[in-house]
């Protein structure tokens, strides 16, 4: 076919059949559904201060302004902030020679600046001169490689349900980056642009960036969302911050201590007794100093031993028995380990002792250990030990232990007759050993606790085995310094014995007052608060560092919710047991009653069939 100038030539009858067939094709595409229109909204309303999304409501933010010094994972808790949200970020690398062109006219206008104000006499500006330095410095590092320079933009959309609630996020997040000098803005007029450039798509509507080289550009990195998970250990609870599962092993930190403070009520024995049930079955012996008979009801679901301590029971804790000898000790070493414990001892039992009355009872303790053939230079494996009787015995015959041995007799004779004056007659062959000492007196409780945890100090030392010793309202053993000093030396010693501590009190001021109380939490790897009163929240938050949103979240959290601290890491955490295991482990009087009672009519039920 032959064009002519000016003239155009009719289509032939094949160009016609190929336009119909591409116009059919695209009536016929546009009726198909695609990827686009299942993942579209189905009504998109945008007002000049937020969008509605098929019905949620939208709004969009982004930031213009940071301060001069920004702190690491300054976005935690906006990504831990329990809320939907979308955040978008977009990095911009600038040419390093273009940047310290710019620089450089820029260091030549502040020292222009700097002089002109000097010819003035004008007082100096600390404004100037710290910018001045500031991109001083941020040239010698670009000159060096050791920064680069972008432009970063950060968006953020939120999500909510209502007005009130869409305000009230805003507000909260406006406010969170608030605190740390960081201003955010709602994108009006732009929500459109803002909420495409939040969608998972790389597109950059809004286009609104700061200058930022390396250093500060690093703190912006999202993936810090506080997390207590590792492979392996036990389920200790949910992170209120995300929902996730805290599972943790206490055998993998530096030391396997743990401290629980809470007021009474708050959850301490419960989660305490969950992380018992939960470690034996994982094997771990556990050992309970009981002072309220509250694990008695654990210790007879799980076939453990329960030992009661008391004046009219039949167990019995020799003082004076000596653990088996450890690689590179000797018997002297083994001997004087024992004379200092039993020293400390009759401190709490015949109160303060004078240097005097100290030097004589050091002696008596040497002297009835060498009654029984028991001396440094004996093997003594298989010698039979001492008792109380015999250093009533020895101090009666000393000059100037008459005294101390007319003191001791009503730990012999008198009153408390019989509970530290026996051989020993209790075993720890069980994987669940529980001491209970309810049945004591108070005068009699702290000396009880002092002998329990150095016979099964002895018996930790003796076989080295993974083991958990709990010791619940241990302000008892701080209101009396050498049992705290003894408390103090086991947390700090158990490491090398395969022991982890776990310290329970209520009474947060006796315990942290103690010289040896906060030398024991900071040998304690995990800590764990709960619901503290108000009384004691100031010297909680002294003692652990918190901030005042933490203090708050301690005061009215509900039972059984607190912060878990693991290291250098802490979490929001919510104790959360199974059907079966809040049966056995429960402390609340009337459930536990309700329990007994049932356990009383099944009994019943089958002494009648």
């Amino acid at each position: 076919m032959i064009k002519l100038p000016g003239i155009t030539n009719p289509p032939s009858p094949k160009e016609e059949l190929e336009k119909k067939i591409l116009a059919a094709e695209r009536e016929y595409k546009q009726g198909l559904t695609s990827l686009r229109d299942l993942i579209a909204p189905s009504a998109f309303v945008v007002s000049p201060n937020q969008a509605d999304v098929s019905g949620k409501l939208t709004r969009s933010f982004f930031v213009i302004s940071y301060p001069r010094f920004i702190s690491v994972n300054w976005l935690s808790p906006l990504i831990s902030l329990d809320q939907q949200m979308d955040m978008a970020m977009f990095i911009y690398p600038i040419d390093t020679e273009d940047i310290m062109k710019k620089l450089r006219n820029k260091v030549g206008q502040l020292q222009s600046t700097m002089a002109m104000n000097q010819e003035r006499g004008q007082v100096r500006d600390p404004m100037l001169e710290t910018a001045y330095q500031d991109v001083e410095a941020l040239r010698d590092r670009l000159q060096q490689g050791t920064e680069r320079y972008f432009r970063f933009s950060i968006y953020f959309t939120v999500y909510a349900d209502s007005q009130k609630e869409l305000d009230e996020i805003s507000a909260t997040m406006e406010s969170i980056l608030g605190s740390k000098l960081i201003i955010a803005k709602p994108a009006v007029l732009q929500m459109e642009q803002g909420f495409n450039s939040t969608l998972p798509l790389g597109n950059d509507e809004l286009a609104i960036a700061s200058n930022m080289n390396t250093e500060p550009l690093s703190t912006t990195f999202p993936f810090v969302s506080s997390e207590l998970t590792s492979n392996d250990g036990i389920l200790y609870g949910i992170n209120r911050h995300n929902n996730s599962l805290i599972l943790f092993d206490r055998f993998q930190m530096e030391n396997a201590n743990s401290v629980c403070f809470a007021k009474s009520g708050a959850g301490k024995s419960y989660a305490v007794k969950l992380e018992i049930l939960r470690s034996l079955m994982l094997g771990t012996d556990v050992i309970v100093i009981d002072p309220e008979n509250e694990y008695k009801h654990l210790s007879d679901a799980v076939g453990g031993s329960f030992l009661n301590i008391s004046l009219n029971s039949n167990s019995r804790v020799n003082p004076f028995d000596l653990p088996r000898g450890i690689e590179g000790e000797t018997n002297e070493d083994i001997l004087r380990d024992a004379v200092i414990n039993l020293l400390g001892l009759m401190n709490l039992m015949l109160g303060k002792l004078n240097p005097t009355e100290e030097a004589i009872m050091d002696r008596a303790l040497w002297e009835t250990y060498a009654k029984r053939d028991i001396t440094p230079g004996s093997a003594f494996e298989n010698a039979e030990t001492p008792i109380m009787q015999d250093l009533v015995d020895v101090l009666g015959g000393m000059v100037g232990g008459e005294s101390l041995a007319q003191r001791l007799t009503k730990y012999t004779e008198g009153t408390f007759s019989g509970i530290f004056n026996q051989p020993t007659n209790i075993n720890l062959d069980n994987q669940f050993v529980v001491f209970s000492v309810r049945d004591l007196e108070d005068a009699l409780r702290p000396i009880a606790i002092y002998v329990i945890l150095n016979y099964l100090w002895n018996t930790v030392r003796s076989q080295l085995k993974k083991r958990i010793l709990v010791i619940d309202e241990a302000w008892w053993m701080m209101q009396h310094d050498d049992s705290a000093k003894f408390l103090f030396g086991i947390a700090k010693r158990s490491r090398k014995y395969y022991l982890g501590v776990t310290t329970i009190t209520q009474d947060v001021s006796d315990f942290l007052q103690s010289p040896y109380g906060k030398p024991i939490v900071t040998n304690s790897s995990i800590q764990l608060l709960f619901k503290q009163s108000p009384a004691a929240i100031d010297l909680i938050a002294e003692t652990f560092f918190l901030t005042e949103g933490e203090k708050y979240l301690l005061l009215e959290s509900d039972i059984g919710e607190g912060i878990f601290f693991a290291g250098l890491k802490h979490v929001a955490i919510k104790i959360i047991a199974s059907y079966m295991e809040d049966q056995i482990i429960t402390t609340d009087p009337k459930r536990a009653l309700e329990i007994e009672q049932a356990k009383k009519e099944i009994q019943t039920e089958r002494a009648a069939s």
